[in-house]
C-alpha cells in the first residue's frame, strides 16, 4: 500500500483560534492513510499532541518578532532547502504567507496555497506595513488561494478574489446538538442559577472587542441585575479587560474561563453569544453557536455569510453601546428561546466537516500527482 501523501500546513502555533480549529477539524476527518498533515509552526500549541497522536510531524522554526525579517527569511530557506520533498505547501499565515510561499518556491515546493482567514490585521502601523509587503509576494508564488469567505478573499487578494477557492469552515454538528440535560450540568458546574446568560469565545485580542463587550454588559446589567457573562479564551488584552471589569464593578458577575476544550457543552449554557468582532473572515465560533441554537448578537463589521439562514443572527452597528444594551433587553424579555438545532439546513449550506474533508482530500489528490 502506498504512503500517504504530507501535507506541510504553516501556522504560527496550533492552539484554539478559528484557523486551528477547522485544521484539527480536518485533521480527525481526512482519511489519514491517504492524506497526512504535518505542521511547521513557531511556538507550541495545545493541539500538539493529538497531532502527533494522529501521525502528524511538527516541526518548529523561529518566528518574526524574535529573530526579525533577515532572521526569519533565513530560518525559512533553511527548513525549505532541507524539507524540499513535500508537494504541497498551505500556508495559514493571512499576508505573512507570501514570504513563506516565496521560500517553498525557491526551494522546489510544486505546489503552495495561501489561505485567508480573516478581513483585516492586527498591529500597529510599522507591523501592518510589513504584512502588506510580504503580502506582495502571494500572487506570484501561490498556485492556489483558498478562503473562509468572499469577504476573506477580498481582502487578502485583491483584484484575484474570484480566483480563490472557498473552503466552509466546517464543524461537527453531531457535537453541538441543543441537550437540555447538558445545559442543566454545565450551568450547574458554573454556579448559574437562574441568571440570563451572556457568552463570548475568543482571543483577547484588539480584533475580538472585548473592551466594547464589556461596555455593553456594564451597561445591561444596571437594568437587568440578574445577568451573568462567561469570556472563553485568553490573549495578550486579558488582563486588560480584568482591570476594567474590576473598574466598573461588575467583578461579580461576569467569569473568565480561560481557554477551553468544552466550547460545544459551554454553548449550551449560553442564552445569548455575543461577538462584537471589528473584523473576521468568517469564524467558526458562529457556526458552532449557530449549530447549537444559540441567538447571535454580532458586530454588523462581520461578513453577512456567517448567517446560516437559521434565524439565529442579528447585526448591529458599533457605533453605541446603548444600541446593544437596549438590544439585549430586547431579546431578554421572557423567557428566551433556545432553538433545538438545525444540522440538516446546516448540512445543506456546507457546513459539515466531513464534506469539507472529502472536498479537501480530492483537491489535495488531485494535486500530487
Amino acid at each position: 500500500m502506498s504512503k500517504p501523501i504530507r501535507v506541510l500546513h504553516v501556522v504560527v502555533n496550533m492552539n484554539r483560534g478559528g484557523a486551528e480549529t477547522l485544521l484539527m477539524n480536518l485533521y480527525r476527518n481526512i482519511d489519514r492513510s491517504k492524506i497526512q498533515f504535518d505542521f511547521l509552526t513557531c511556538k507550541e500549541g495545545v493541539f500538539d499532541q493529538e497531532i502527533k497522536e494522529l501521525g502528524g510531524t511538527i516541526h518548529r522554526i523561529p518566528y518574526i518578532n524574535e529573530v526579525g525579517h533577515f532572521g526569519y527569511i533565513n530560518a525559512l530557506n533553511n527548513f525549505f532547502s532541507t524539507h524540499n520533498d513535500y508537494t504541497i505547501v498551505h500556508s495559514h499565515l493571512n499576508r505573512m504567507s507570501g514570504l513563506v510561499v516565496r521560500a517553498a518556491k525557491k526551494f522546489g515546493i510544486r505546489y503552495c496555497i495561501s489561505h485567508s482567514h480573516n478581513t483585516g490585521g492586527e498591529g500597529g502601523a510599522l507591523a501592518k506595513a510589513y504584512k502588506w509587503y510580504s503580502g506582495l509576494f502571494i500572487p506570484s508564488y501561490s498556485d492556489y488561494t483558498f478562503a473562509c469567505s468572499e469577504a476573506a478573499a477580498k481582502w487578502l487578494f485583491g483584484k484575484k478574489a474570484n480566483a480563490a477557492k472557498l473552503l466552509n469552515n466546517g464543524i461537527e454538528p453531531e457535537m453541538f446538538t441543543y441537550s437540555p440535560d447538558i445545559r442543566k450540568t454545565k450551568r450547574i458546574e458554573l454556579g448559574i442559577n437562574d441568571q440570563i446568560v451572556f457568552g463570548h469565545v475568543g482571543r483577547f485580542t484588539k480584533q475580538k472587542n472585548h473592551k466594547f463587550l464589556i461596555e455593553v454588559f456594564a451597561e445591561f446589567v444596571k437594568r437587568k441585575p440578574n445577568s451573568i457573562l462567561l469570556l472563553c479564551g485568553d490573549g495578550v488584552l486579558r488582563n486588560d479587560i480584568e482591570k476594567r471589569v474590576g473598574e466598573l464593578n461588575i467583578r461579580d458577575k461576569v467569569k473568565f474561563l480561560g481557554v477551553r476544550s468544552d466550547i460545544n457543552q459551554l454553548l449550551q449554557a449560553f442564552d445569548l453569544f455575543l461577538f462584537p468582532s471589528l473584523h473576521e473572515g468568517l469564524p467558526v465560533t458562529l457556526i458552532e453557536a449557530q449549530a447549537a441554537g444559540v441567538p447571535c448578537i454580532i458586530s454588523d463589521e462581520i461578513t453577512d455569510e456567517v448567517d446560516l439562514g437559521l434565524g439565529l443572527m442579528k447585526f448591529l452597528n458599533l457605533s453605541s453601546i446603548d444600541l446593544w444594551a437596549a438590544e439585549l433587553e430586547k431579546m431578554t424579555v421572557g423567557k428566551i428561546q433556545r432553538h433545538t438545532s438545525k444540522l440538516k439546513m446546516l448540512r445543506d449550506r456546507g457546513y459539515d466537516i466531513k464534506n469539507t474533508a472529502t472536498w479537501l482530500q480530492d483537491f489535495y489528490l488531485t494535486n500530487s500527482r
